[in-house]
Parts: structure tokens; C-alpha cells; sequence
């Protein structure tokens, strides 16, 4: 549930109340900004956002449709808001985003209490779904919309990030085709946002108090190539280093391929854009890639790799791997944790294979058990953590920057991240310290740690 109603300047709210819902975000940061988005059209258009779903007219899912996990927590928290609508306490159910998306009008058979469907591409239609909604119309329950050529505009969000720190999406859809991946199916061919357009949409970040900008797409690295003919995104980081007010620029989801000289060299150089490279690799076997149709390979992966520790100061590497791929034997799986012990990521995150009907790889032969996907990620899961608690015993004693996030209720200690930490994924550093509040930057010095997180003083002024 949005906790959080920050309003952008340039979405001032009405006066005017048409009725009053609540809103369940899952999924992504892609999803969140569409999250945001729609609560701002909604807000705009004269709908109250409430905290609790009970006494609402209506609620707003929007979902996650990616893996098998995440579509079981979105359908939990659509049959939690039809129980809420039965006992009525709610009037009705809007569900959107990427399980809407992936399932279209099968869902509405699957679930015939959910009033509306909206789909990724549909969400400026939101306020009309709703006004339908409350207006007892039913005769058009969804909206589909074909991808654009252009992404949607993002500006006039209602944030529920804290203030600080915001998502900038800078394209959308894929063209990978990686045999795992619903994505295009749902999301459509790769969209690059304008460059003018992401640099309009981090000043009104900007205005509205944002210090830290997570730059996030499908895609990063192939920024521009649709747009422009050849990839931007050295360009863009360029412009979002000139908008006043945003300290930290931070890179998700970089694709290995496309990673140029100059782009390395942009980082390197670069006063704000930290050295935080998120680099999801999947898997190192050149087998195991081919099957995955990620059009690299391991020669290439390790080249990359030394290239971007000898060039960029202080990194941090954080990447994501899949377990149990169809096919895949011990040998190649031992090969994986080898590849991850001699490189000693300092974030990484593992997920067991999940089978998705509608990929290429369903078709694929030799698919393993759920015990054995499960064992393998438990196991690479193992030999990560050793790796991740002996690089946090060696941060003890340094002194390093920390954006304060949140208080520790009761105490007098905060909750923050360093520049080697993305929101919501990677740990956190609690901080002891007096006037600080969220927002702020402070110099603090790592005293202990505390499993994955550390624990820091604050030793210099916040600002």
C-alpha cells in the first residue's frame, strides 16, 4: 500500500472529490512509475487516494506478470481486494498492469469479480475506467492499447517513493528475446523516451525535492539505438548531469552488450553518476547463454568486467543469475559458482528458473526439478553471502556518504543507504546520529555490521 502521497508541482491536486480508492503497487520500478503515474491522473481528475482499501469505492492492483512468483502475490492481492468488495467494504476492482497485460480477457474468466482490466498501455485511460466504475457502467470492463512508438510520457506523478529519491524510466518494451523472458510479450518492441523529454521529467523530479535519480528501462544500454540509430545513452547521462538539484544518478538494468568506451569513460568521469552498475549476466557458460539467446558470452562477460573495475573508481557490481535453466548439467552449474567466487560481486541476487508457457524456453528439452532449481540457488545463494559478509567486515573503519532514508522508529537512528546501495534491492547502513532527517547526505564512518547491512556514525554535517 502507498504510504506516501507527494505530489509533483506540476500535477497540482483538485478541490473537487469524485470518490475514493486505494492502490496496491507490485512488481518492478518500471511498474512503480506507472504506478505513479496513474495516481497522478487520478489525483488530478478529483479521486482521493486513502491509505486502507476498506470504505474505498474502489482499489486500483496494478500487477506483476514476469515469473511465476510474481503473478501468485499479484493474484493473492486481487482475490484479497474481491473478498473486501464481497463483504462490502469496496464498490469494485481495477486491475492493471503486466498480469492484465499478459492474460488480457482470459483474466476476467479466470476472475469475473474484477470490474475492470486495464492493460501497460492503457493506463491513461485509468480516470475512465474509474469514472465508469463509479458510474455502474460495465459495458466496456477492459482496455488494451498497442505499444506506442514513443514511450508515455511520465511527468505528473504522484510519487510514494520518499521525497528524495525518484525512478526515472527512460524507455520501454525490449527487443532481447531471451528464451526465459515474457517481457516483450507484455511490454512490446524496445521504445526510447526522447532525450528532451527524460531531461524534462528529471527537472520536475528535480523541483519536487529528488537528490538521487535511479535511471531504470528494460534496456539501458541499447538507449537511442531505435530512436536515434545508434546508442544515447552517454549522451542522456550527459544532459541529466547539467539538471541542478540531482546528486546522485544511479544505472539499472545495463545490458552487457553496447557498453562502449565512451559510456565507460562517462561514468568514470562523471561527478554524480556514482559507480553503482547494476549487470544482469544470468549465467557465464557459453552453453548455457546460447540457450538463453543472451548474445554474449563468457570471454566477452570477463573482458567487460576487468575493463570496468580498472576504469571506474570504487565499484560496485551487482548483477542477477538464474538457477536450473533447461539443460542446464552440474558441470555448468559448478562453472556458474566458480565464475562467481573468483569474481566476488559485491551485490548479486539469484533466482531459480521459472517456467513460463508462453517463452521459448518451455520448448525447450531437459527441464529440471523443482528441487534441483531450488538446491542449485540455495547453493549459489551460500557461496554469496561469505562473499558479501567479508566485503562488509572490510568496510569497517571507512568513512563513506549515506542518503538518509527513514528513521528507526523509537530511536534515535536512521536508515540509509551508501552509494554502493540501490533502493528497495541491496542493504542498507543504520546510522547513529543527531538532527539528521530523511533527505539528507552525510559523511559517516562504518563502525560494524549487522549480517548484509552495516552500522555507521555520522562524522560530518548533513546537507
Amino acid at each position: 500500500m502507498p504510504t506516501t502521497t507527494q505530489i509533483s508541482p506540476a500535477a497540482p491536486a483538485t478541490t473537487t472529490t469524485k470518490g475514493t480508492y486505494a492502490f496496491v503497487s507490485l512488481g518492478c520500478p518500471k511498474n512503480l512509475v506507472d504506478s505513479e503515474r496513474m495516481l497522478g491522473l487520478l489525483q488530478l481528475d478529483g479521486y482521493k487516494l486513502v491509505h486502507e482499501p476498506s470504505g474505498a469505492d474502489f482499489v486500483v492492483v496494478n500487477t506483476c506478470g514476469f515469473i511465476e512468483r510474481a503473478r501468485a502475490e499479484s493474484f493473492s492481492a486481487i482475490e484479497e481486494m474481491i473478498g473486501l468488495k464481497r463483504e462490502g467494504q469496496i464498490r469494485g476492482v481495477i486491475v492493471s498492469g503486466c498480469l492484465a497485460e499478459r492474460e488480457k480477457e482470459a483474466l476476467l474468466e479466470t476472475m469475473p469479480e474484477i470490474d475492470h482490466l486495464v492493460g501497460v498501455f492503457g493506463r491513461e485511460e485509468v480516470t475512465k475506467v474509474a469514472d465508469r466504475l463509479i458510474g455502474g457502467l460495465d459495458e466496456q470492463r477492459s482496455v488494451f492499447n498497442p505499444a506506442p512508438a514513443v514511450p508515455l510520457v511520465d511527468r505528473g506523478r504522484l510519487r510514494i517513493t520518499p521525497r528524495h529519491f525518484a525512478f526515472l524510466k527512460i524507455s520501454e518494451g525490449c527487443d532481447r528475446l531471451c528464451t526465459f523472458c515474457a517481457i516483450p510479450k507484455m511490454r512490446g518492441k524496445h521504445a526510447t523516451k526522447p532525450i528532451e523529454e527524460v531531461v524534462a521529467e528529471a527537472k520536475e523530479l528535480a523541483a519536487d525535492g529528488v537528490r538521487e535519480l535511479v535511471i531504470v528501462a528494460q534496456d539501458t544500454t541499447y538507449y537511442g539505438i531505435d530512436l536515434y540509430g545508434e546508442p544515447r545513452l552517454t549522451e542522456l547521462l550527459g544532459e541529466l548531469e547539467k539538471v541542478e538539484g540531482i546528486e546522485w544518478i544511479r544505472l539499472m538494468y545495463l545490458y552487457p552488450m553496447y557498453f562502449g568506451d565512451d559510456l565507460i569513460e562517462r561514468i568514470a568521469t562523471s561527478r554524480k553518476i556514482i559507480p553503482y552498475l547494476d549487470l544482469p549476466l544470468q549465467h557465464i557458460n557459453d552453453t548455457m547463454l546460447k540457450r538463453m539467446q543472451r548474445r554474449v558470452d563468457r570471454a566477452s562477460t570477463e573482458a567487460l568486467l576487468t575493463k570496468l573495475r580498472s576504469r571506474i573508481k570504487n565499484l560496485t557490481v551487482r548483477t542477477t543469475f538464474i538457477t536450473g535453466f533447461p539443460g542446464e548439467t552440474d558441470e555448468q552449474f559448478e562453472e556458474l559458482v566458480e565464475f562467481v567466487e573468483q569474481q566476488q560481486f559485491e551485490r548479486l541476487g539469484v533466482f531459480s528458473y521459472s517456467f513460463e508457457p508462453d517463452t521459448p524456453a518451455a520448448r525447450l528439452p531437459d527441464h529440471l526439478s523443482e528441487q534441483v532449481k531450488e538446491d542449485r540457488r540455495s547453493r549459489l545463494m551460500g557461496v554469496q553471502q561469505d562473499l558479501a559478509f567479508a566485503w562488509n567486515k572490510q568496510q569497517i573503519g571507512r568513512q563513506v556518504d549515506v542518503i538518509i532514508d527513514s528513521r528507526v522508529p523509537g530511536e534515535e537512528a536512521w536508515i540509509g543507504r551508501s552509494m554502493a546501495d540501490a533502493p528497495d534491492v541491496d542493504a542498507v547502513i543504520y546510522v547513529s546520529g543527531r538532527k539528521l532527517k530523511p533527505g539528507q547526505l552525510v559523511r559517516c564512518e562504518i563502525v560494524a555490521v549487522s549480517d548484509y547491512d552495516l552500522v555507521g556514525v555520522a562524522v560530518g554535517k548533513p546537507r
